[in-house]
């Protein structure tokens, strides 16, 4: 768990939000708000209209409408009993999610898998007061749970209730005190973006070929900027309303993240779910002395890796580098000793007892930093001009996601103590009683317990049972 600020200086916890009158959301059972009917009853008519209405206008106007009429009563007939078979609550220490209409499922999700959960508002449920919550688990893409269409409060204190059943609490829990850790600057944000060489060049190159364009008053310059214009929407605005009015808290539960402008997120990172992080520097952030944080998180795959990938989007680097060491505890990762490639001037590699850290990149400066307890594998790899050349590649593996972290054309000498000194580290930080690995030993280790236990209960009963002379 990630430990109190306070104890170590920081500012006071602060309090905890005032109990409101909500529905207890351990017990019973609970389904969608009821505005989800008509709204996927508008959704499918506008698709409809908006597909076979164009064709319809050729029998004239009222089929359009007698069939808009009968696609309305149509989805209603499905929907409503759709949204009522389909309903979610608590059981114990699981989740019970039914669902679906013709096919009918049943899931029960053991709370113990959860990895990450987050509290979403797009623009429209936030108008209604609505909000999505989506629960993350081990288990691949196809794992995850979304429970759509909920009021905004059920959704925050089921969202409680869940986190405190993955930490072994009561489900009625109240809801873990939080420490600020950093909110963003909207000007610092704003000036973040700006102040990176793609979208400068892309701005320039946009202003020109609309110079161009009321110079010559040449129409065909302008195809050239519908590109810059989708790359611009891409990587320029899509972050700049994402992120916008960022902040960032760290508790007891684990890493709480609150942004977005037209979709709201409350994002929450329960401890030890981040398996690796990755500080990235681009060319030009370093004149301002700004850095992006980025994770691998355990339980996301695919696109929702993408989007729960960054966990500071701007931060000095300073601080950036205390959320490192907040996320793996009794480690300092800007201490760790760094052995520059004399090959490869643009990238170094250390070790200590807690963390691996690779630094690599001469414009954008990317340093990788893996726990050694949670490696999954070591590799060392040489091609046939590395092995006439001497050099080998020490490779860490971690989950899926955006850390890759290696040690490139090292010497072999230097690269085989590279991997003895992580082979000894992590065995060392690896704890045989906790985690997924060595369950036999810890099964054998129970059994041996219980015997004995059992063996001197039973001599306990025996003194007891012979009779006194």
């Amino acid at each position: 768990m990630l430990p109190p600020p306070h104890a170590r200086g920081g500012p006071p916890p602060m309090p905890p939000p005032r109990p409101q009158q909500v529905a207890d959301v351990t017990t019973g059972v609970f389904r969608a708000h009821w505005l989800i009917i008509p709204f996927q009853v508008i959704a499918v008519t506008l698709v409809f209209v908006a597909l076979v209405g164009p064709i319809l206008t050729q029998f004239g106007f009222a089929w359009v409408l007698v069939l808009a009429v009968a696609v309305v009563f149509g989805s209603l007939a499905y929907a409503l009993p759709a949204w009522w078979y389909g309903s979610f609550g608590l059981r114990e220490d699981h989740l019970v999610v039914h669902s679906g209409l013709l096919m009918r499922s049943s899931r029960e999700i053991p709370l113990s898998r959860l990895q990450a959960v987050d509290v979403v508002q797009p623009l429209l449920m936030q108008v209604f007061g609505l909000a999505e919550l989506r629960i993350e688990l081990a288990g691949g893409d196809g794992s995850a749970i979304r429970l759509r269409c909920l009021r905004r409060k059920v959704a925050e204190r089921l969202r409680v209730a869940v986190l405190a059943h993955a930490a072994g609490l009561p489900g009625r829990s109240p809801e873990a005190p939080e420490w600020p850790f950093y909110r963003l600057p909207f000007l610092l944000l704003l000036g973040a973006l700006t102040f990176r060489v793609p979208v400068l060049l892309s701005f320039i190159l946009l202003l020109l070929l609309v110079t161009a364009f009321l110079v010559f008053l040449e129409p065909g310059v302008l195809g050239g900027a519908v590109p810059l214009l989708l790359g611009l929407l891409r990587y320029y605005w899509g972050p700049l309303a994402r992120y916008t009015d960022f902040y960032a808290s760290l508790s007891s539960d684990g890493l709480r993240l609150r942004y977005g402008m037209f979709q709201r997120r409350m994002q929450t990172v329960p401890p030890g779910r981040v398996q690796a992080v990755r500080v990235v520097e681009p060319l030009l952030w370093r004149a301002l002395g700004v850095a992006r944080v980025e994770a691998t998180v355990a339980g996301y795959a695919g696109a929702r890796q993408g989007d729960s990938t960054d966990l500071l989007p701007v931060a000095p680097l300073g601080r950036a580098y205390s959320l490192v060491n907040e996320l793996f505890p009794e480690s300092e990762a800007a201490m760790v000793p760094l052995v520059v490639n004399r090959a490869l001037l643009s990238t170094a590699a250390g070790t200590d007892e807690r963390l691996f850290v690779s630094v690599r990149g001469l414009f954008c400066r990317v340093t990788e930093i893996v726990p050694v307890e949670r490696m999954q594998t070591l590799r060392l790899s040489a091609g046939p001009i590395a092995r006439i050349r001497g050099r080998v590649t020490v490779d860490v593996d971690t989950p899926p996601g955006p850390v890759a972290a290696r040690a490139p054309a090292r010497e072999a000498v230097q690269g085989r103590r590279f991997l003895d000194a992580l082979v000894e580290y992590g065995r060392r930080a690896r704890v045989p009683s906790a985690g997924t690995e060595r369950w036999a030993t810890r099964a054998t280790m129970h059994g041996e317990s219980v015997t004995k236990r059992y063996e001197g209960e039973e001599s306990e009963d025996l003194k007891g049972d012979t009779p006194e002379r």
